[in-house]
């Protein structure tokens, strides 16, 4: 029924047969709500996720300055591209090189409009943020602007992984780095503690980075996760354990253990490239 009234709405909005601002708010709200629904199956949410992107990015493209529709936008094209396709791209490089590069582009522009999204939502509400990022200033972030200010910081570094070959855009790990603190001094258990090992990849990657600073952010996240996220066991593992086969085997167990105790569609994300990285331990070390 929800996907039904979402089709005629988002029909009678692109047709131009009502582009009133309530109708426009009712379908901005019902597909944010969309975005926070449960789901475990993983093939099903690929096969819905492509759908739902598109008709919440039309609708957001009307309401820029919805944010938790902002909010569900910028968080599903970063979740979609990284589960579906950056991990594609990852298994086809043994085999096929030229359609794992296609792949990597297309997540690179997945993770770009996610990243633009939640910016965009974000400079709604602090106009001058991109400036005070790029001075190193203090972006003045409030704790309602956490959770955009996260998706935009993950979207932004994952662009960042995926073009390592464009030096102005390697140039921006700077600013990522100090959004996300930002959002982390707001709320250090932001999201279960997504936010913290997130702090943590990102100061393992970064020049000059420290591996105890590293550790104690994922040591944040595992606590703030209660045991519940598979996620903060698997970055921990490509963040600090890719030269240390007991360790990087041992955290991609404890990923699978956790993603079957609490099955949840993120976890099973997780559960899903922690077996492939385990069925391919010995082409890694």
């Amino acid at each position: 029924m929800r996907r039904t009234f979402l089709c005629l709405l988002l029909l009678s909005l692109l047709s131009g047969c009502s582009t009133q601002q309530w109708a426009l708010r009712a379908a901005a709200n019902a597909l944010a709500a969309q975005g926070q629904s449960p789901e475990d199956d993983l093939q099903l949410a690929r096969e819905a996720s492509a759908f739902y992107l598109k008709l919440s990015e039309s609708v957001l493209r009307e309401q820029p300055g919805h944010a938790p529709l902002a909010l569900a936008v910028s968080s599903g094209f970063t979740q979609y591209a990284y589960a579906f396709v950056a991990f594609d791209a990852e298994r086809l490089e043994a085999h096929d090189a030229k359609a794992a590069q296609r792949g990597r582009q297309r997540a690179a522009r997945l993770y770009q409009r996610a990243q633009q999204h939640a910016m965009t939502a974000l400079q709604a509400q602090r106009p001058d943020l991109l400036v005070a990022l790029a001075a190193g200033r203090d972006p003045g972030l409030a704790r309602e602007h956490v959770a955009l200010a996260h998706w935009s910081a993950t979207s932004w570094a994952a662009l960042i992984s995926l073009s390592k070959d464009q030096p102005e855009r390697v140039a921006e790990l700077p600013q990522v780095l100090q959004l996300a603190r930002a959002a982390d001094a707001l709320d250090p258990t932001h999201a279960d503690g997504a936010l913290a090992s997130l702090l943590g990849t990102l100061e393992a990657s970064r020049p000059g980075g420290s591996t105890a600073e590293a550790q104690r952010h994922f040591e944040r996240a595992r606590h703030a996760a209660g045991g519940r996220q598979a996620g903060v066991f698997l970055a921990e593992a490509e963040a600090l354990a890719s030269t240390d086969r007991a360790r990087f085997e041992t955290l991609l167990r404890q990923t699978l253990a956790t993603a079957q105790a609490h099955r949840t569609l993120a976890n099973e994300v997780m559960r899903e490239r922690a077996q492939w990285l385990l069925d391919t331990l010995d082409d890694r070390f």
